[in-house]
């Protein structure tokens, strides 16, 4: 709960308000974030679209990402996230993942987990866009918990990285947060 509360607290330092778009972990990264006492001052919405129809209807996921890299890629987490983002006016920070958490792709390693992260910067631009791939061990559950918890940490890996959060949005979404976390 630590490491989640460390990524609660960095959230509202910096006026974050998250969207995710979730295919294996399925909900799993809102439902840690919303763990948190005061979490729902951070969580705008979350998609669990786990089918590629409910990543083409509900995310605008193309049909021609899917047919060329596959549902577990990081073009798919892309769009995903671009999607989700697009979904929610309120949002500044969204968080996609899709992957795999068993052996039921014999082409896809078991706990390949395909993550993107977005960031937009309130002056109506494009977002900013960071991906990776990662594989986890361990059973389905502990694959799809080790996956929720890196998407949430990677907030703050990426978050410096993309730099133009600090001005605009995010000061409006700062100033309605008022809770605390311990």
């Amino acid at each position: 709960m630590n490491e989640l509360c460390a990524v609660a607290r960095f959230m509202q330092d910096h006026g974050l308000l998250l969207v995710t778009a979730e295919s294996c972990t399925a909900g799993l990264i809102a439902a840690r974030l919303a763990d948190v006492p005061g979490a729902g001052q951070l969580l705008d919405c979350a998609f669990v679209v786990y089918s590629p129809e409910a990543k083409k209807q509900c995310l605008r996921v193309s049909e021609q990402t899917l047919r060329e890299h596959n549902l577990t890629s990081e073009a798919v987490a892309l769009e995903m996230a671009r999607g989700a983002m697009a979904n929610s006016r309120r949002a500044n920070v969204a968080i996609a993942n899709t992957g795999l958490a068993d052996d039921s792709d014999d082409e896809i390693p078991a706990g390949t987990q395909c993550f993107a992260w977005a960031f937009r910067d309130g002056k109506g631009g494009a977002p900013t866009l960071y991906s990776e791939t990662r594989r986890f061990s361990g059973d389905r559950s502990e694959i799809r918990e080790a996956s929720a918890l890196y998407a949430l940490q990677g907030i703050q890996r990426y978050f410096q990285q993309a730099g133009a959060l600090r001005d605009g949005a995010v000061q409006t979404i700062a100033a309605r947060t008022g809770a605390s976390f311990s």
